[in-house]
């Protein structure tokens, strides 16, 4: 047990870890933890977690604040805002508007985000087709995954199989990892020409436009090349089984290769987009058909077939997605207020345990990305981000609640059971009762590349 004074002690609560739970005190000194056990050593302040469970912050590392650029849609104050009173303490974040391909970009972003984040982050670098020799310098400077393409997207042009193979024999070289949008181009694109020229603007073409076959195949050619090229990467947003299933079967023959889940491939439905619209644009689209699709995606997860959460969070205002037809209003959906929930709630309703929300919303992600072991854990050395849940507390999800600038979710009216009630970023307390303190003593996390400590 540490000697010297100690400056929170979080007591009587249930420590829940992948491994399991149990009754412990959490100490905390200069930000980190210090002790986790049964004893309870003398605090400069002590908080009482009797009933609640005691989880480490959450890790979400897919965010797209769009700052600087878009900032009507979201910004770094707002979105961090809405991750700290969720229970997420640490994001990775990228913005399309104004990628970091440069070193010099990754350094100004880092100088215009001080002071405007409320828990901290990592940045993640885009990958540019023919610029696979930028990799290893990005990757020293501390971004923590290149995000690449494989369909020209918001802007970022898409690559081949080719450009793929370079970009990941650069990352296999450096030890860099990379997040991979998987949707084939010329499927897309063909099935869009068709769509265009039937006159079809109803919600309906997405599942068209960006159809099941396009996903699976760039996914499948993506995870193949990850193995051949002995690269590490993560295929984003897996939407339905049958990805999935193709993700896990090169993992078998020894691909690194992480699979990333969304809670709206689990929670919304395909045919939503046909009285939504706009709404349930984002890509891939919505997959499951039934709730026996959602209890196959919660399986998936809890199995390890699929590796972690994240959000997604690429947040557009209800004006903004109502600005045009289905064709050119923004892609993309909030989620960084309602993840977490949604986890906690599965939890509650038995797709998943307690245990496994702590693994695939903290350690998974901490250690995909190379945040291990400061993030994702609770155990002495990690920072002291953690969160109290009240697992009986149940609530209606709503848009009027929704701090993302967004101002509101496709969860809307969705009850949930389990609640953060107390966010701690390193020792300090950043959210509430679903209240935000607006400390803005978030601060930037280097990837592994840029820790000469990192193994």
């Amino acid at each position: 047990m540490p000697e010297t004074k100690l400056d929170l002690l979080v007591a009587g609560g249930t420590v829940v870890t992948p491994q399991g739970r149990r009754r412990a005190n959490i100490a905390v000194r200069d930000g980190q933890i210090a002790y986790v056990g049964p004893e309870r050593p003398a605090a400069a302040e002590t908080v009482d977690a009797s009933g609640l469970l005691v989880l480490p912050g959450g890790v979400d590392t897919h965010v797209h604040l769009m700052d600087p650029g878009s900032t009507d849609r979201e910004d770094f104050p707002t979105g961090t805002s809405a991750a700290a009173a969720s229970g997420v303490t640490t994001i990775v974040e990228h913005s399309h508007g104004t990628p970091v391909r440069t070193v010099d970009d990754l350094h100004d972003k880092r100088a215009y985000l001080r002071m405007r984040s409320n828990v901290d982050y990592g940045l993640a670098a885009h990958a540019w087709p023919g610029s696979a020799s930028a990799v290893p310098a990005l990757w020293a400077a501390g971004v923590t995954f290149f995000k690449l393409f494989t369909c020209t997207t918001h802007g970022v042009p898409g690559h081949t199989a080719a450009a793929l193979k370079e970009h990941l024999t650069q990352t296999a070289l450096c030890g860099g990892v990379s997040l991979l949008h998987c949707e084939d181009e010329s499927l897309t694109e063909s099935a869009e020409e068709v769509l265009r020229a039937e006159g079809r603007t109803d919600g309906g073409v997405l599942a068209d436009w960006r159809n099941r076959d396009a996903e699976l195949v760039a996914a499948s050619v993506a995870a193949l090349l990850v193995r051949r090229t002995a690269a590490r990467a993560t295929i984003a947003h897996v939407s339905n089984p049958e990805v999935a299933a193709y993700v896990a079967r090169e993992r078998a023959q020894g691909a690194r290769l992480a699979a990333e889940g969304c809670p709206q491939y689990f929670l919304l439905r395909e045919d939503e987009a046909l009285d939504q619209g706009a709404l349930r644009k984002f890509t891939p689209p919505a997959r499951a058909r039934t709730d026996e699709d959602e209890r196959e995606m919660w399986q998936l997860l809890r199995e390890g077939t699929l590796t972690h959460m994240s959000t997604d969070h690429a947040p557009s205002t209800l004006e903004q997605k109502r600005a045009g037809d289905i064709w050119n209003v923004h892609f993309g959906l909030p989620g960084l207020d309602s993840t977490m929930a949604l986890l906690l709630d599965a939890a509650a309703r038995g797709h998943l345990t307690y245990e496994d929300v702590a693994r695939v919303y903290s350690e998974v992600p901490a250690k995909t990305y190379g945040l291990w072991p400061r993030k994702g854990r609770l155990a002495v050395g990690a920072d002291a981000d953690l969160v109290m849940v009240d697992p009986g507390a149940e609530r209606v999800l709503r848009n009027e609640d929704v701090l993302s600038k967004a101002g509101w979710t496709p969860f809307d009216g969705r009850r949930v059971k389990g609640r953060p009630v107390r966010t701690y970023l390193r020792g300090t307390l950043v959210a509430e009762n679903h209240k935000p303190f607006g400390e803005r003593a978030g601060v930037f996390v280097p990837g592994a590349g840029g820790r000469p400590d990192h193994p």
